[in-house]
């Protein structure tokens, strides 16, 4: 069972911990200290639901069928674009260093913060390849009671990894209060969105 854990985590942390759009969100919203434990929370709990979910042998049913990924994939492009958008803009105007300096998020809601961190995790179709394809194909071959021990294993790691770069964005803090380190982040955050979104139009195209 201890094995089972373990193999469980290493595998979670392998997948979860690459630069990607949903990191560079919870990272940011870390600097910024705004609503973290609900974005963090958010984050796990979506890939808990995820991995159970392909544990359980479900996520079969997604990637056979292409409809449904390219539907994903279609709508993940479209605000991964309109996101690398706004953060370019947010490069150019300086707006995150000044929310920092200023610590007063009260323009950015805990409803519209909610629906951005559900938008950036389950628009993007790499989650579901990541934590039902990938995790549920592995786990697919274990006993039930090796399930159960793979998947807390997997979630343990999600939850410690999510809260931990949350809450330990703000270990960064004095460095971002440097104008110049949020512009850069925000152009990291640019292009790594624009990025996915042209894998995913790619992917689109290749499949059909």
């Amino acid at each position: 069972m201890i094995s089972e854990i373990m193999r469980g985590a290493l595998i979670s942390a392998s997948l979860i911990i690459a630069i990607g759009a949903q990191n560079l969100f919870v990272l940011k919203q870390g600097l910024l200290k705004n609503h973290i434990f609900f974005v963090s929370a958010i984050c796990f709990i979506c890939d808990f639901t995820l991995m159970s979910i392909g544990i359980l042998g479900v996520g079969s049913f997604i990637s056979a069928n292409p409809l449904i990924t390219n539907i994903l994939a279609i709508l993940g492009a479209i605000f991964l674009i309109w996101y690398g958008y706004n953060a370019f803009k947010s490069a150019l105007k300086g707006t995150s260093s000044m929310q920092v300096e200023s610590q007063d998020n009260k323009n950015n809601s805990l409803m519209k913060v909610v629906l951005a961190t559900l938008a950036v995790t389950l628009l993007n179709p790499h989650v579901y390849l990541d934590t039902v394809v990938i995790v549920g194909g592995i786990a697919g071959t274990l006993s039930s009671e090796q399930k159960m021990a793979f998947l807390i294993g997997a979630v343990c790691v999600s939850f410690l990894w999510f809260f931990g770069i949350g809450y330990g964005a703000r270990l960064l803090t004095p460095l971002f209060k440097q104008k110049r380190m949020w512009v850069i982040l925000d152009c990291i955050v640019g292009l790594v969105m624009f990025y996915i979104a042209y894998r995913l139009i790619m992917y689109v195209f290749l499949a059909s």
